[in-house]
């Protein structure tokens, strides 16, 4: 028998994106660029953290990911966000009650076609934890 597994996994989070107004957008094939931010994050995870670590069990595994994730967010200045840390650049955010949609160096563009449901907010951030 044949596993379905991604073909069911990826209904539902298409589903999800339906029922919760989530955009979809389609990376087009060879196209790694038209997700710059998170080939940029990928690279970095995986010269730094991945390439770099043995992991001896699931848990260690997930200590490390955390203690690379702290730095990564809370330490580090980042160029594309005017040499801030995420952490501070997010605090600079919720103190001036602005979105990172109005911030004009990492606004979300649109950078494939929509999906054929259409795009009612072409600027609409999704964060993934």
């Amino acid at each position: 028998p044949m596993c379905y597994g991604t073909e069911f996994t990826s209904t539902a989070i298409l589903a999800w994106a339906q029922d919760h107004g989530v955009d979809w957008h389609y990376i087009a094939p060879g196209k790694p660029t038209q997700n710059g931010f998170v080939e940029s994050f990928n690279g970095r995870m995986r010269d730094e953290l991945l390439n770099e670590s043995l992991f001896f069990s699931l848990d260690h595994a997930r200590q490390k990911v955390a203690a690379w994730a702290l730095d990564y967010n809370t330490r580090r200045p980042h160029s594309s966000i005017g040499y801030l840390t995420p952490e501070a650049f997010a605090a600079s955010l919720t103190a001036t009650g602005r979105s990172a949609a109005q911030y004009e160096s990492c606004a979300a563009r649109p950078v494939a076609h929509p999906t054929l449901r259409g795009v009612t907010n072409p600027r609409t951030l999704v964060a993934a934890g």
